[in-house]
């Protein structure tokens, strides 16, 4: 993909337009929770202009597809069968293995800009059809300490984005596209943290049927919910352990 992707905001649905309107504090959404020292040094590394990705930096990009239809419910609010497009990681990598993520991947030299990128790996990844996708608008360029990458997400939507799957076995496990309403529904949410950093670290998650999202990923979503005004009260002093709260994974009823 070489040419560039142009960004096309006017095709949001209207029950996706808190979102795109109020992309610019996504950023304040995602920091809130960090510690002081966390979110000195991601400032930091994000402090100087967005850079292409081209050159000596690491850049990324993800795709954050909502899918569903046009037309939201009488008096707002989210359709039910609205749906955000998710991976899991192999548990076979060596890095970030059983991990849930947005589909994405590194830039390409070829690649005309982040856009470009997602798109690229969202279609390698998952088999999804780029040209069902329409890109809304970009989210600020962020510093992903245990990778050492610089990442875009990418906030795209499709009304009908058709068949995804896992292209390849020996990268991804699962390819899913999971309801809006399971991230939104409280008994859903709780803290997470890894035990080699501590709970100081603790970040949004939501624990489901097929996966735990965490860490980059949960911290977007959750950013998402708030800006949205989609986020419904949870309890954020659930915090439990990584590998804790992965053992639970399918064990439990609703939307997990």
């Amino acid at each position: 993909m070489s040419s560039a992707v142009p960004l096309t905001p006017d095709v949001c649905p209207p029950w996706l337009r808190p979102l795109v309107d109020n992309v610019e504090q996504i950023p304040d959404a995602f920091r809130r929770r960090l510690p002081a020292d966390v979110l000195a040094m991601v400032t930091a590394k994000v402090a100087s202009p967005v850079a292409s990705l081209s050159g000596d930096q690491r850049e990324a990009a993800v795709l954050v597809l909502f899918s569903g239809p046009e037309s939201g419910p009488d008096g707002g609010g989210v359709p039910d069968d609205a749906d955000l497009l998710l991976t899991v990681r192999a548990s076979s990598l060596r890095h970030h293995a059983g991990q849930a993520a947005f589909p994405g991947g590194a830039a390409d030299p070829t690649d005309d800009g982040p856009v470009a990128t997602a798109l690229r790996e969202a279609h390698e990844e998952t088999g999804i059809d780029v040209s069902r996708l329409s890109p809304l608008v970009t989210m600020e360029r962020t510093f992903i300490a245990p990778s050492q990458f610089h990442v875009v997400p990418v906030l795209a939507y499709s009304p009908d984005p058709g068949p995804v799957a896992v292209v390849n076995e020996a990268e991804t496990a699962i390819v899913a596209r999971v309801p809006v309403r399971a991230f939104i529904n409280p008994k859903n949410r709780l803290m997470v943290y890894r035990s080699n950093l501590g709970a100081r670290w603790a970040g949004p998650a939501f624990l489901l049927n097929e996966m735990l999202v965490w860490g980059f990923t949960g911290q977007v979503i959750s950013a998402m919910l708030d800006v949205a005004g989609w986020a419904l009260p949870w309890d954020t002093g659930d915090v439990r352990e990584l590998d804790e709260a992965m053992v639970l994974v399918g064990d439990e009823g609703g939307s997990r």
